[in-house]
């Protein structure tokens, strides 16, 4: 897959939501469960884990490629800060 083509993909999925959802979580706090379960659904959850345990076997590069393109997206560092630890934890343990 191509670093354009996750890229497309995935603000297509951070499309669904939208500055009115970013803003009620910044004025209610709360994890935004949506999007963790868009990404997880999407199969985003584990592109740089191994393919042998269910990853998509991709690098860190694509896995750069798609927080950057959610932290552009209207969910900003708040997005991204709710993905980040799946994608970058499981490669550090």
């Amino acid at each position: 897959m191509s670093s354009k083509e996750i890229r497309d993909q995935i603000l297509r999925i951070c499309a669904q939501f939208d500055d009115d959802y970013w803003l009620e979580r910044d004025r209610n706090g709360g994890f935004p469960h949506d999007l963790h379960r868009a990404m997880a659904d999407g199969g985003w959850l584990g592109i740089a884990m191994p393919e042998a345990v269910g990853g998509a076997g991709l690098g860190i590069t694509e896995a750069t490629i798609m927080m950057q393109a959610i932290a552009e997206s209207a969910a900003g560092a708040s997005g991204a800060s709710a993905i980040h630890l799946n994608i970058f934890g499981s490669i550090l343990s």
